[in-house]
C-alpha cells in the first residue's frame, strides 16, 4: 500500500496550470484518433490497400520521431509554456493546410499536412507529459498523469464517434475531411492565444552530482539510467501495440464480416470509452496502490486479451479485443512517469526521447502487409509480441520495487 493515499493529486498553487495543461490531452487524443478513422476512409474513397493507407500513420508518427529531440532542446531552452504554444501553432497550421491540400486531390499533399500536425503534437506531448508529473507530490505523479491522460481517451471517443459518422455516411466517399480539420485548426489557434497570455510556473529541479559529470544529457541517460532505457523500450513496444490495434480495428471487424464500417466506428468509440474508464479507474487505484503492481496486473490482462484474439474463437475474439482497451489504458502514462522518476534536470531530455516512441505506430505497416497477404487474425502477432515486452518491463519494475521494500524493511 502506498503512502500516496494521504497525498493530494496536485498542490493548490498548481491547480490552474494543471487544468490548463490537462485540456491539451483532449486535443491530441482527438487528433490521433482521427487517423484510425481516416485509414479506412481513404481505403474506401481512393480504393487503396491497407498497406498503402498505413502511410497515414507512418507520416504522422515520423513527425514525432524526427522532431522529438529538437522539441526537447527547445523546451530545455525556452520552457514548457513556449513549447506548448509552439506545438499548438504547428498543429493549427497543419490542420488548416488540409483545406488547400484536399482541393488538390493529392494523397501526398494530405500526408504532408499530417506530418506538420505530428510535429506540433510532439511539441505538445513533450511539454505536457513531464510537466503534469511535476505539478504536485512525487508520490502521486503517476496517478496525476493517468488522470490527465484520461482526457486523451475522451478526445479519442469524440473523434471516432463524430468524425466516423461524418465520413462513413451513406455516400460511398463520405464527407469532406477538410471540414472537421478546418474547425479543429480554428479551435487550436484560439487555445494557442490563451496559452500565450497565461503564466505557467517553470519547474525548478535540484542540482545533483550527475549534473557536473561530462557528457550530454542524453549520454548521461543511457550511461547511468538503465531503468530509463528499459522504460524507453517498453514505451516503444506499447506504442506499437496501441496504435496498430487502433488503426487495424475497423479493418479487422469489418473484414471478419461482423459489422459495417459505420457500425465499426461506433464500436471503436465504445472501445475508447473502455480505454478512458480504464485510465480514470487506474488513476484512482494508483492513488492507493503502487503503480508498479497495477502495471503488472494490466500487462497480464492485455497479453491474455490479445491471446484470445489470436486463438480466433469467433466473436469471443471481439470481447478479448475490447477488453484489451481497458487493460492497456494505464500503460503509457504509467511507463512514462516511472521512466522519469528521479531524473531531475535530465527530465526534459528524457521526455523528448520518450516522445520518439510513437514511431511505433509504423508497426501498423507490418500488420497491413500481413493482412493483405495472409489471414486477418495473423497480424495480431505484432501487438502480442509488443505487449510481451511491456509485460517484461512491468515484471522488472514490480520486482525492483519488492526488492527495495525488503531491503528497507517495509
Amino acid at each position: 500500500m502506498s503512502t500516496a493515499k494521504k497525498a493530494q493529486l496536485t498542490d493548490h498553487k498548481y491547480r490552474v496550470p494543471f487544468v490548463l495543461i490537462t485540456s491539451l490531452f483532449f486535443l491530441w487524443g482527438f487528433a490521433r484518433a482521427i487517423l484510425d478513422v481516416l485509414n479506412k476512409h481513404f481505403q474506401n474513397a481512393l480504393a487503396i490497400s491497407i498497406t498503402r493507407s498505413a502511410w497515414i500513420q507512418i507520416t504522422t508518427y515520423f513527425g514525432y520521431f524526427l522532431m522529438a529531440i529538437p522539441a526537447g532542446f527547445f523546451i530545455n531552452r525556452f520552457g514548457y509554456r513556449r513549447g506548448v504554444v509552439c506545438g499548438l501553432l504547428l498543429f493549427a497550421t497543419g490542420a488548416l493546410l488540409i483545406i488547400p491540400g484536399t482541393m488538390t486531390g493529392s494523397f501526398t499533399a494530405f500526408l504532408g499536412c499530417l506530418f506538420i500536425i505530428g510535429v506540433g503534437l510532439v511539441f505538445l506531448e513533450t511539454s505536457a507529459n513531464p510537466y503534469v508529473t511535476q505539478l504536485g507530490p512525487t508520490e502521486t505523479a503517476t496517478s496525476r498523469l493517468n488522470f490527465s491522460q484520461s482526457f486523451n481517451g475522451l478526445g479519442g471517443i469524440f473523434a471516432t464517434l463524430a468524425i466516423g459518422q461524418f465520413l462513413f455516411s451513406n455516400n460511398d466517399k463520405g464527407g469532406n475531411i477538410a471540414i472537421p480539420y478546418a474547425i479543429l485548426g480554428i479551435i487550436v489557434l484560439v487555445i494557442a492565444l490563451i496559452f500565450s497570455r497565461v503564466e505557467l510556473p517553470e519547474i525548478q529541479y535540484k542540482t545533483t552530482a550527475e549534473d557536473r559529470m561530462s557528457g550530454t544529457k542524453i549520454m548521461k541517460l543511457f550511461k547511468h539510467h538503465h531503468a530509463f532505457v528499459f522504460g524507453l523500450l517498453a514505451l516503444l513496444a506499447y506504442e506499437v501495440a496501441e496504435i496498430s490495434i487502433n488503426t487495424y480495428f475497423i479493418n479487422f471487424v469489418t473484414g471478419m464480416h461482423w459489422m459495417t464500417d459505420r457500425t465499426a466506428s461506433l464500436v471503436l468509440s465504445c472501445a475508447l470509452a473502455f480505454f478512458m474508464i480504464g485510465r480514470f479507474l487506474g488513476s484512482w487505484v494508483m492513488s492507493r496502490h503502487r503503480p508498479e503492481a497495477v502495471l503488472f496486473a494490466c500487462a497480464t490482462g492485455s497479453v491474455c486479451c490479445i491471446g484470445m484474439v489470436l486463438c480466433n474463437i469467433g466473436e469471443l475474439s471481439l470481447i478479448g479485443l475490447l477488453g484489451n482497451y481497458f487493460f492497456e489504458a494505464i500503460m503509457f502514462p504509467t511507463i512514462f512517469s516511472l521512466s522519469l522518476r528521479g531524473l531531475g534536470n535530465l527530465t526534459k531530455s528524457a521526455s523528448s526521447l520518450l516522445m520518439m516512441t510513437p514511431i511505433g505506430g509504423c508497426g501498423f505497416l507490418l500488420m497491413g502487409l500481413l493482412a493483405d497477404r495472409t489471414h486477418l487474425v495473423l497480424p495480431f502477432l505484432i501487438p502480442f509480441t509488443a505487449l510481451l515486452v511491456v509485460f517484461s518491463y512491468a515484471y522488472f519494475v514490480r520486482h525492483s520495487w519488492q526488492k527495495e521494500k525488503q531491503t528497507n524493511g517495509i
